[in-house]
């Protein structure tokens, strides 16, 4: 955590073993545990898991925005090689936030101050972080709303949050974030508080976008038909930890962690006829007292006694595929197999 710079570096975001606490009366929450990903220039990756299995709060993390009772108590964030964290790394993560790295909040209702236009929102960040002045601002929200599809921009700018939609807020919060240019795009649960139409229109623009200006996208989502839809590479995660990851059209046809076959069950289909939907049973584990053994073992239909005993490690199993499951890639009994659209 030095927050010292390497002379190369690899991958454009490297998350390394992070960890997550927060300290409640109860105890201490163990929210990330020991989670390792990477995101390169170009590339989405999708970050998939129930609410409470810890996606939000490592988004957060690398942002550097875990504020107290929660503290990073482990790991490291770097930045093209460089760390976000320590006294060094914080100051540089305040420096990159907000122009190389941005993020879409997930409530495009609450996420917006309703008290200024949304030209004076977007402008403030282009005039602090760019130094513009306060015409050259305006010049590029203009671009900026019609960019992401905003009609009569030059009108918009003067109105307030409550006068558009929620498909229109969530286009001007990718505006505001995309207004830097920046390299790294968080989108946590972008999607949520939208219909369906609506829903597939944000994913095609964030598509477009990604294309079009060559930024990297972490997408953090539950809904598995959203991130087979625009994701190269995913990672599911569960009680805090990474549980698999690999590529989207790897994992989609045969997912080989439980939890995975459970979530690719539950999610409807169009090529498959069923009378219902095969839930998950159970809940998702306390984490101020995770399970000993797998986290996963109260509610897995495969667990046996070494899940109970012992947690697996996410180990490699070909095709850039990792997999943390003592009996990963077995299917249970008159379960059907997973199955899912990957992107094209």
């Amino acid at each position: 955590m030095s927050g010292e710079v390497t002379p190369a570096w690899k991958h454009l975001l490297e998350v390394e073993h992070l960890e997550v606490r927060f300290f409640t009366r109860r105890g201490e929450a163990q929210a990330v545990r020991d989670v390792s990903f990477t995101i390169d220039r170009g590339e989405t990756l999708g970050l998939v898991g129930e609410s409470g299995s810890g996606k939000s709060v490592t988004s957060l993390a690398v942002l550097g925005l875990i504020q107290l009772p929660g503290k990073i108590t482990g790991g490291d964030v770097r930045w093209k090689g460089r760390s976000l964290l320590g006294q060094g790394g914080e100051r540089y993560a305040r420096s990159i936030r907000g122009k190389e790295l941005a993020v879409v909040f997930q409530d495009p209702m609450t996420s917006l101050n309703p008290l200024f236009p949304i030209g004076t929102q977007i402008g403030e960040v282009l005039r602090y972080h760019m130094g513009m002045s306060k015409s050259q601002a305006r010049t590029r929200t203009l671009e900026l709303l019609d960019l992401v599809g905003i009609s009569n921009p030059a009108q918009r700018i003067h109105q307030y949050p409550h006068e558009f939609s929620g498909g229109m807020r969530q286009r001007m919060l990718i505006a505001m974030a995309l207004a830097c240019e920046p390299e790294l795009l968080i989108a946590d649960e972008p999607t949520t508080a939208l219909d369906v139409t609506i829903q597939a229109q944000i994913l095609e623009l964030l598509a477009e976008l990604q294309e079009r200006l060559e930024v990297a996208v972490l997408l953090i989502s539950h809904d598995l038909g959203v991130v087979a839809q625009v994701c190269h590479r995913i990672a599911v995660m569960y009680a805090g930890k990474i549980v698999e990851s690999g590529p989207a059209e790897e994992v989609f046809p045969r997912p080989g962690h439980p939890y995975t076959m459970g979530l690719m069950r539950s999610t409807p289909r169009l090529d498959l006829i069923q009378a219902r939907l095969v839930g998950i049973d159970g809940a998702p584990p306390d984490l101020v007292r995770p399970p000993a053994g797998c986290p996963f073992h109260p509610r897995c239909p495969l667990a046996v006694e070494e899940c109970l005993e012992e947690m697996p490690p996410l180990e490699a199993h070909g095709g850039g595929r990792e997999v943390a499951c003592w009996r990963a890639f077995t299917e249970a009994v008159g379960a059907e197999p997973g199955a899912g659209s990957t992107r094209g």
